[in-house]
């Protein structure tokens, strides 16, 4: 194999490899991102339970007067 071949293919060797480590970045970042949302969902869920239970609360307070 002469130099030239060698280099054309080591080069391609280290595309397929750059490329497959972007596409696990971008997995993991995908990954991520989901988990954030998830987590903000729940956060969300979280308060508006809160905010029901303060708002019945204050109902409660309100009638038993």
């Amino acid at each position: 194999m002469e130099n030239t071949e060698k280099l054309s293919f080591k080069a391609g060797e280290i595309k397929g490899q750059t490329q497959e480590k972007t596409s696990s970045m971008m997995d993991k970042a995908g990954d991520a991102a989901q988990s954030a949302k998830e987590s903000l969902q729940e956060t969300g869920q979280q308060m508006k339970a809160k905010a029901q239970g303060a708002t019945e609360a204050v109902k409660d307070t309100i009638n038993n007067k």
